[in-house]
């Protein structure tokens, strides 16, 4: 799959979805087994009434990034390293996932910002599937401070540094407060998480918040 990065009407996409509340990632399988995915604790998550306002800002926060394809996706405290494709709404109106076979893949959000641009990007990704445990099956476990770095088309990569891990429900999903436009460039890492059954599937989202807080170029070929 592929999206220009100038043709994707980013924010007419963004505020049907703000409106309508249904911006989430549906899917998962579970492994039922006495443990489950970790999920986050409830210390993690982003303090105030909008998580894009959570914490103090660096004192030096880099320049927003003109568009370019995300390529990579890093989160060394729990060992994602993973290529990203790209993924749009299903007939339904949900973000799709990326494609069950491929466990090990993540999904950028065509309906947002790419990554380390001005406003939220979006990155998904299987918790586990039929196989197994998937690429964000440990997504719950990250910390404050921990950083994720999304590699770029343009050579460039975006680091961001977390600022906020929790379970938000599927029903009544909190889109404009997750999904809100901070005026910095932000990102949202999603996977499924929370209570689980055979019929509903999981009852929630993992969701990661983390802003911009370094931009490292590739070094020059020799």
């Amino acid at each position: 799959m592929t999206h220009g990065a100038g043709t994707r009407g980013a924010w007419g996409v963004i505020a049907i979805l703000l409106l309508v509340g249904v911006h989430l990632v549906r899917g998962g399988v579970a492994e039922l087994r006495a443990e489950g995915p970790p999920q986050p604790l409830a210390a993690a998550a982003p303090a105030g009434p909008r998580a894009a306002d959570a914490g103090p800002a660096p004192a030096s926060v880099p320049d927003p990034l003109p568009a370019s394809l995300p390529v990579r996706v890093r989160v060394p405290a729990v060992r994602v390293d993973a290529p990203v494709t790209d993924v749009g709404l299903d007939a339904d109106g949900w973000i799709e996932a990326p494609p069950p076979e491929d466990d090990h893949l993540t999904g950028w959000f065509t309906g947002a910002v790419t990554p380390g641009e001005r406003g939220t990007a979006v990155v998904v990704g299987h918790v586990d599937t039929p196989s197994g445990r998937a690429v964000f099956y440990d997504l719950g476990a990250l910390g404050k401070g921990q950083r994720v770095e999304i590699d770029r088309r343009d050579g460039r990569t975006a680091v961001f540094s977390v600022y906020g891990i929790e379970v938000v429900p599927k029903e009544g999903f909190p889109a404009e407060r997750v999904y809100g436009d901070s005026g910095r460039p932000e990102l949202r890492l999603i996977t499924c998480g929370g209570a689980f059954t055979r019929e509903t599937g999981y009852e929630g989202n993992v969701v990661v918040s983390a802003r911009l807080v370094e931009v490292r170029r590739a070094p020059a070929p020799t």
